[in-house]
């Protein structure tokens, strides 16, 4: 498998140079009618880089972002840096997690410190993507730092961390233990790309929230949830998800993953040709080769779907409008 030997032998920096652009925030999709996938003919415009190659029509608008709310795309709006509180020696006390402390200090494996007026906003990652969630293009992602899948591109609201499509306000960096369990499932020892074990760019992703909260600019703590059915993951602009793998499930849409309601049912349903979509993502391995739909680290019940697996808090509004506008 050659992207695996990519992964183990490149030392490709993340460059701050390619990718310093602090007020990247919103991806717009171009016209409805696309399925999650977009097709390669699209033009690229990202008006605040010089992107040459091109993949999908791309609009940046600073401190904005998509997001799910009962089935409907709504906006969040960044006002506030994220932080990430407490430390990752306090959380985990090891000397991996003290190394992984020199480049971040936010991470995915153990509940953080939240303030009382917090709320959970759900992370989705498309795993089932496999190691292009990371937004490297040695390792099959888009040169706008989206995952791709069977050779197309999946657009999500936010690209990977440090790409140009990167959401405002999250870390370009992210420890955790389960980064680490891929890279030693890969015979990885000592990290890749010049970065500690463990630490690997913020995937990228989709947004559910259970309420608008009012309108109000409050800290949102992150649930993150790995996808490994490529059919449940919503198109960002349209909420609309489609049937782009095989199935096991009488309905494979049903599940389309735009409300919380919808993200719970998941957790729980089993579609047992997911190994087609999987068979060669280490991600998927590493985890032990489930056939449910979503899996939440840490998370085993229904009931514990609020519980954080992670100490990253982003501070938002949710306006309850499409953020994305049409393509002339």
């Amino acid at each position: 498998m050659a992207f695996l030997q990519i992964m183990k032998n490149s030392k490709i920096a993340i460059s701050n140079t390619v990718f310093a652009v602090a007020t990247i925030a919103l991806v717009a999709v171009a016209a409805a009618g696309y399925g999650l996938y977009l097709g390669y003919p699209q033009q690229v415009t990202i008006t605040t880089t010089k992107v040459t190659t091109a993949t999908v029509t791309t609009t940046v608008i600073p401190s904005v972002s998509g997001g799910f709310l009962n089935s409907k795309v709504v906006t969040f709006i960044y006002n506030t840096p994220s932080s990430c509180i407490p430390s990752l020696n306090q959380l985990f006390n090891t000397h991996e997690a003290a190394n992984a402390s020199s480049k971040t200090n936010c991470e995915v494996g153990a509940a953080g410190t939240f303030a009382s007026n917090a709320l959970p906003v759900w992370v989705l990652v498309p795993a089932f993507a496999g190691l292009s969630i990371f937004g490297v293009s040695q390792l099959g992602a888009s040169p706008q730092g989206f995952p791709t899948f069977h050779n197309q591109t999946i657009v999500t609201d936010c690209g990977a961390g440090g790409s140009p499509t990167a959401c405002p306000d999250h870390p370009t960096l992210l420890y955790s233990p389960a980064f680490t369990a891929v890279e030693k499932h890969l015979g990885i020892q000592n990290g890749v790309f010049g970065l500690p074990e463990g630490v690997l760019p913020t995937p990228a992703h989709d947004h559910i929230v259970s309420t608008d909260a009012a309108g109000a600019n409050i800290p949102w703590y992150v649930i993150a949830v790995l996808v490994f059915d490529p059919n449940i993951l919503p198109n960002p602009v349209t909420g609309q998800c489609s049937q782009v793998a095989s199935s096991s499930l009488p309905d494979p849409i049903s599940n389309c993953l735009t409300s919380l309601a919808a993200l719970q049912r998941a957790m729980n349903t089993t579609n047992t040709t997911e190994a087609l979509s999987n068979s060669a993502n280490p991600i998927w391995q590493t985890l032990g080769q489930p056939d449910v739909q979503v899996v939440i680290p840490g998370v085993t019940l229904v009931s514990e779907v609020n519980n954080a697996n992670s100490n990253l808090v982003v501070t938002f509004a949710v306006q309850n409008s499409n953020p994305y506008p049409p393509t002339p």
